[in-house]
Parts: C-alpha cells; structure tokens; sequence
C-alpha cells in the first residue's frame, strides 16, 4: 500500500491534519493524488541538491502532467483540465530553480510521514484499550438505555399529573354543583359523586406508584453513576496523572448527572403540584397525605447524593514547569481547574468556590496557606466543552511558620516528599428551594521548597497513584505496600509513552525486572518495596536511574526513540547474544545500567572465530547537549594504524542500513549558504586526554589548503591546544586544529573508560573494547 493510500484510511482527525498541510502552497493536493505513485519512487531527497536529478524529476513531473491532461480532455472534464494547466504553470516557475521544487515536495512527503506515524502510534494507544473500551462501550450503551428509560418515566408521569389535575377539576366541580342541589339529590346521585372519588383515589395511586418507580429507577442510577462510574474515572485520573492514556474526559458524565438531576427536580415539582391537589381536595384514607412525605425524603435524598458526587477537580493541581501534575513548590505558581457535573445554565456566575489546603495531623509535619486567587465562580466561558467550572490559575502555597513544631495526632516521622496534602474547594448549590453544600478534593500533592527535591517528589506521586485505590489516603506512606511488578512495569512504560510517544515493550521490561529481581522463572510473582525503588540512602536508587533516562530521552533523543531506533533497555548478555550471529558492523543503542543517564552502542567488529563486539563509552547529557546524537552515529569513525578512517556502524539491529535508519535525521548546513559570511568549515569531535571527554571542533576535508594553514598573526600558544581542566585528574584538551600543527589521526583518539554496564573489568586489549589508539568518534 502506497503512502498516500495510508494517509487516506487514516481517522478523521488525522485526515483533517493532512487538509491543513497540503492548505499551503508548494505541491496541490490534486498532483500528490495523481501521482502519488510516481511521486513516491523518486528520490527527492537527492535532488534537493543535485541538479541535474532535480531538472530531470522536473521533467518527469510536467510529462506526467500532460499525460493526465491528454486523459482529462478525453474524458471531457473541463474543470480537471483548467486545474491541470494551472498547476503546469506554477510549476514552471521553478525551471531555473528545480532543486528548490525538489525540496518542496520532499519536505511534503516528510510532513506526510510524521502525520502517518502520529496515526499509527494513537492506534496502537488505542488498541491496547481494545477490551477495555469494548466493556466501556457496552457499560455506556446500558447507561444510556436505562438514561432514556428515565426520562420516558418523568414524561409519562408528566402526562399523568396533567390528567390528575384535570380529573380533580372535573370531581371539583360536580361536587360544587352537588352541594348547591343538595336539597334535591337523590341517592343516585350521591352514588356517582362516590364513583368519582373511587376513580380519583385510584388515579392518585396510581401516580404515586409511578412516581416510586422513576425514584426506584433514578436511585439505581444514582448509584451506577456515584458508585462505579465516578469512582471509575477518579482511578483513571489517577493513573493520567502518572502518564497512563487513559481517558479522563468529563463530558458523558456531565450529560447522565445532569440527566438525573432534572429529571429529580422534575419529580420534586410533581410531589409539590400534588401538595396543591390535596390542599384543594382530600378525603378519608387519601394515599397522598400517607405516602408523599416518604417520596418527597427520598426525593430529596437522592438528589443531595448526587449532588455531593458532582463536584469534582477536573484539572489536578500542577506548575507550569513542573515534571507532572500533583507536585508543587512553595512561592511557584499553580493551576487547579473544578468542575461541577450538574449542568444547570441558571446557575453560571452565582456559585462561588473557595480553596483551603487541609493539615496534616502528624508531629513535625508542615503546614500550608494557599495564597492568590482563592474564590472564582462556576462559569461556561472558562471550558471549551461549555461545562461549569472554575479555572484557578494563579495560586501559590506558603509554608507556615511553626513555634515549636507541636505534637499532632501522631508521632510518625515522614520525609518532606512523603508528607500528602489535600487542597479542598468549597461551593453551595442552591436551585429551585434546594441548598447543599459541596466539596471537591485534589488527589494528594507532594509539596517542595527547591528543586533538589522535585525526583523524589515525582517518584512519591508515581508509587501513591499507583498503588493507592483511596485517593484521600495522606497516610499513605506510613506504611506503604510493596508494588507488584506488573502494576510497576506498567507505570515504568508510561512514563515514556508519556515523554517520548513510545512505551515499553515486553523485551525491555524483561530487562528492567532482571535489574531488579534477577533471573526469575517468573516476574509477576516479584514486588518492589518503596525503599528500594527511591528511598534508599543512596543517590543512586532504581528511580534515580531510570528517571534519569526518561529525562535524556524526553530532552536529546525523542525522535529517535520514537521511532524505534533506540534498543534502550537491554544486558550485557542480551546484547552480545544479539549481536554474535549478525554480520560485521552490526550495531544497537543501549541504556548504560550503571552511568547515571548514559547511552552507549555496541557493535559486530569482527565475525572470524568467536564474534568480536565492541562497546564505546556511554555519552551523557554533558556530550548530548553539544551534538545530536544521531550526528555521533553518523560521523563514528576508527582510526586504526594506516588504513583508511572508517565508520564500523553500518546496520542498526537487525538489519538496516544505518543511513536508511537514521538519513532523515542528517543535516548539512554550514556557512557557505549565507553569501555574507564566509566560515573555517569543522566539524565537532571528541577527543579525551586522562577520563574526560571534549568536544573538538575539526576542520572539515573541503577546507582548502589556505583556510587550514595558521593564519600569520597567530602566535603559536594561539596555535597550540590549551589544557582544560579535567574530571579525573587528567587535562582535556580542546582547540581547533589546523593545517600543518593538525594532530595525526593517531592522536586523535578515545582513551577507554571502563563501562559500568560490563559485568567483569575490561583490559587493553578486551574483546569487548577498541584499543586506545584506534577510537574516534567523529569525523
């Protein structure tokens, strides 16, 4: 299947992406159909900068033009033919310029690519909800059935009330009539005003017992919605709020709470019509005065559950720079979003929310005053679903100042991450002779002072959503459980889907268990206590490596994780088990398991005899915030007594060719684009002296020979490297090389540092590693 035949079967929302992309000018979106096939088997990309390709696509591209315009006349279609001939002459106007049409329609293509990888990634998103959302679908289905069955209800006892009224005017009357001819009625007569009354007394049962089924049917539904469905979405905010992708949208819930709420205040204004018929008629062992005060209670009761379950926090607590939701710093602002379920427009800008933030009952424990904006109003401008809610968008905590740090309730000692607080939202609802009192609660919030604490605090909010079922739960960590490895692995995978738009699969979370548990038969038995996972007394816990990962992969290497290029979490053993069977320069990119956020790549060196594999020094953010890494892959050069540099990274495991894998990445810009500015060409390398690595701009090979030779003014201190200090004692040197003082390829070269990964101590001359002299990494 062709690309363009792909983007075609994509979703709607995704086919409208691909609207706005071909909205701008450059390739019509009529041409990319036509030809999508021709379009798709040239090679743009090349022609971008090479002419001569890029004039003979463009002549390519106008032949295919006028063979579909030869077919349009013949079909007769005047509108094709205008469009086509229109989309000649705009395309002409590249003939002196082909190059920049290349690049046009290869940038097209790119877009094209992205949209359909977006597509494919939510698909997959959705398929691992494929059972869940089945079973949310036919719980909905049911919901809304029973829903309809309830407004059925509330509309025939509408009707009913109608007839009620109507008949009690009509016993009204014929009673009046009857005492004004009192004198003159016969018993006949009396027994018909008998039969009217046993009629009345039958109707108005009658409508009380439909009344006691809509409350019967709005009570179960009551509970559905209180019980399950709104305990349901709080566990799915809960794992959102963790980087689930779940959904936590509020929009259905809104329509069945508002759909109760009405149709409860409609049966409130029935029993109050019938306080008015009784008042006007009544008689000996009326079923009204017996029965409308249990139905009015009821009434009442069941509107205040529902009520009281309909007011909730939309929008967790968060700062606009934070690592996630729920935890917060003293003196940074905040956002919080509430939300009320029972949609009444009447309401807007009449219900106020306040904020407090609750204290915690525990010796040394600290105390909070919310500060800001602390009351809004529920308004619908402020929600782009048109809900009732109050947006607070600028609150700010302040730590109490505390005497003596008095005794609470308790005498636990918890650390300042591991200390919940709750921030609560106070309102009334008041409507149509109904008043209640409503609360909303945030999930628990971890609250710091400095950023120092934001890792720890994270991994407390990741291990309470994880595990707690009670989202009020502030004593959570006075005794927290172990979590189970499948619930763990699953949180481990969405804090990259989450980052990166890609999780873990089974392979790479096989990986991680083994870290943790070592070799098991079987991983769902095993648990991980909190201490071991963040609480050790150790800078270097599990949580610690691994978020330090997340953090590279979300910040340098986003791209290319997501699109698979990056092995990530994978052994030693793994790695050389891979790699033995595969052929000479053979290479995967791996996670360093003991260099705190390092990536490193293993490669096939030699084949002959036991399979020689070759591992480099993992790279930090401290090489990756200098060049991409992409670049690193693209630029790796051995440089091994005489022979000619080369690249030993030739295909990404298990079989691509690294450029095929990693070309869309590639950029060769450099000065000689701006007519204005003329630069010494180089490129960045590293070159390491003692244990450090630094990076080396390096003259690229089209420099000429004047460009590289040391300029006359330059003394030669300017033209010898100058020592930096290093890390581990030995001096790093940076400088640029030029012309003749340029070092040899021999001493350029990467001094070998033991990879913490390796389970045993690597020598000079282990199979594992290039020796000194023959590594460097750029060219």
């Amino acid at each position: 299947m062709s690309q363009w035949e792909k983007l075609l079967q994509m979703p709607r929302a995704f086919t409208q992406q691909l609207q706005d992309l071909y909205d701008r000018e450059g390739l019509p979106m009529d041409v990319r159909q036509y030809l999508s096939a021709w379009i798709e088997s040239q090679e743009w990309e090349r022609a971008a900068s090479d002419y001569n390709l890029a004039m003979v696509l463009f002549q390519g591209l106008l032949e295919n033009l006028d063979t579909r315009y030869s077919r349009f006349v013949q079909e007769k279609s005047f509108l094709k033919q205008h469009n086509i001939r229109r989309y000649k002459q705009n395309f002409q106007k590249h003939q002196e310029n082909p190059c920049e049409l290349a690049k046009n329609v290869w940038w097209f293509l790119k877009e094209e690519k992205d949209i359909l990888q977006t597509a494919d990634l939510a698909m997959q998103v959705e398929s691992l909800q494929v059972e869940q959302e089945g079973i949310e679908t036919n719980t909905q289905r049911d919901l809304d059935r029973r829903m309809a069955s309830l407004k059925n209800e509330v509309q025939c006892m509408e009707h009913k009330m109608v007839c009620l009224e109507e008949q009690q005017d009509e016993f009204h009357f014929k009673c009046e009539i009857y005492q004004m001819e009192a004198a003159t009625a016969d018993n006949m007569e009396q027994g018909k005003i008998q039969l009217l009354i046993n009629k009345l007394n039958v109707s108005r049962k009658d409508t009380l017992c439909g009344l006691n089924k809509t409350l019967k049917i709005a009570g179960d539904l009551i509970d559905a919605l209180v019980n399950k469905e709104i305990v349901q979405w709080q566990r799915r905010q809960q794992k959102a709020c963790i980087g689930a992708p779940d959904s936590v949208c509020l929009d259905q819930l809104e329509k069945w709470f508002t759909c109760v709420a009405e149709c409860l205040f409609q049966v409130r204004e029935f029993l109050f019509k019938l306080q008015e018929l009784v008042e006007k008629v009544s008689y000996v062992n009326d079923p009204v005065k017996e029965q409308k005060p249990f139905l009015q209670s009821k009434a009442e009761k069941l509107l205040r559950k529902l009520l009281t379950s309909s007011f909730v926090v939309e929008v967790q607590p968060s700062m606009p720079q934070g690592k996630g939701p729920l935890v917060l710093r003293t003196g940074v602002q905040f956002s919080v979003k509430t939300r009320l379920l029972v949609k009444f427009p009447e309401l807007k800008h009449s219900m106020e929310v306040h904020t407090s933030i609750g204290a915690l009952k525990i010796k040394g424990c600290r105390h909070f005053n919310v500060l800001g904006t602390v009351t809004k109003a529920l308004s619908m401008s402020e929600s782009q679903s048109g809900g009732m809610v109050a947006d607070f968008r600028h609150l700010t905590l302040k730590e109490q100042k505390s005497g003596g740090g008095g005794r609470g309730a308790s005498d636990l000692s918890l650390s300042v991450t591991e200390e919940l607080h709750i921030i609560y939202f106070n309102t009334t609802f008041e409507l149509k002779g109904m008043s209640v009192d409503l609360q909303a609660t945030s999930l628990p919030v971890v609250i710091i002072s400095n950023s120092s604490q934001l890792n720890s605090a994270w991994a407390s909010v990741l291990w309470f959503n994880m595990l707690s079922q009670d989202p009020k739960d502030v004593m959570f960590f006075a005794n927290s459980q172990a979590a189970p490895w499948p619930e763990l692995g699953q949180m481990l995978s969405w804090q990259f889907l989450s980052a990166a738009k890609r999780g873990l699969n089974d392979d790479q979370l096989e990986m991680i268990a083994l870290k943790l548990f070592g070799k098991q038969q079987n991983y769902n038995t095993c648990s991980v206590d909190w201490s071991k996972f963040s609480k050790e007394n150790s800078p270097d816990t599990f949580w610690v490596w691994f978020d330090s990962i997340v953090v590279m992969v979300k910040t340098y290497l986003e791209d290319l994780w997501r699109d698979g290029l990056i092995m990530g979490f994978v052994s030693k053993g793994k790695e050389k088990l891979l790699l033995k069977k595969k052929r000479r320069g053979t290479f995967l990119i791996r996670f360093s398991e003991s260099v705190i956020g390092g990536i490193t790549f293993s490669w096939v060196e030699s084949t002959t005899g036991d399979p020689e594999i070759k591992t480099i020094q993992p790279f930090t953010k401290n090489d990756l915030i200098q060049i991409h890494f992409h670049e690193i892959i693209q630029n790796f050069l051995i440089f091994e007594g005489e022979n000619v540099p080369e690249n030993p990274l030739q295909y990404l495991y298990p079989d691509t060719p690294r450029d095929e894998a990693f070309g869309k990445y590639y950029t060769d810009k450099n000065g000689n684009d701006n007519p204005h500015l003329k630069y010494i060409q180089t490129r960045l390398m590293f070159v390491s002296k003692g244990d450090k690595l630094e990076p080396v701009p390096y003259p690229s090979p089209d420099m000429t020979q004047e460009d590289q030779d040391p300029q006359p003014d330059m003394t030669q201190e300017d033209q010898d490297p100058q020592p930096m200090n290093g890390e581990c004692g030995g001096d790093a040197v940076i400088s640029f090389l030029t012309g003749p003082q340029r070092d040899s390829p021999e001493d350029l070269f990467l001094q070998y540092i033991h990879d913490p990964m390796l389970c045993e101590p690597l020598g000079y001359f282990n199979e594992d590693l290039m020796p000194a002299s023959k590594l460097n990494p750029f060219k």
